[in-house]
């Protein structure tokens, strides 16, 4: 992250480069959005699916860049958390692999395996 410039033009320059990337990844880059309810606000994890019928589904088989995950709360949007794909694969197989996360079944009939990954773990360092 670049430090704190007080020249304007700078930070300019520097905001609209990131808000130009955020609207090329929504309008021409393929997204997979996954929408939370309620639940996330009192269990403080997101559910990112795997599979689905013993088959690999969600996260597994996505041919998206990138991964937003919409949190909502009574019908409004709270936050949505954007990742590559590629970053959220390794955060999910690194917190399987130190047991911050874990699989759970869940979805119609109990079908689908999902991992738990608690938020305050979504956006670590690897």
């Amino acid at each position: 992250m670049s430090p704190y410039n007080p020249d304007f033009d700078v930070d300019l320059a520097f905001g609209e480069k990131y808000e130009g990337c955020l609207a090329d990844l929504l309008n021409r880059g393929k997204v997979e959005v996954k929408t939370e309810r309620d639940l996330w606000v009192d269990t403080g994890n997101i559910a990112v699916e795997i599979r689905c019928n013993g088959r690999p589904s969600g996260l597994s088989v996505t041919k998206a860049d990138y991964w937003a995950h919409i949190m909502t709360k009574d019908g409004d949007i709270k936050f949505i958390v954007i990742l590559p794909v590629t970053t959220l694969k390794r955060r999910v197989k690194h917190l399987l692999g130190g047991s911050r996360a874990r699989i759970i079944k869940g979805g119609d009939n109990n079908a689908s395996e999902m991992v738990l990954i608690p938020l305050s773990e979504v956006m670590g360092n690897r």
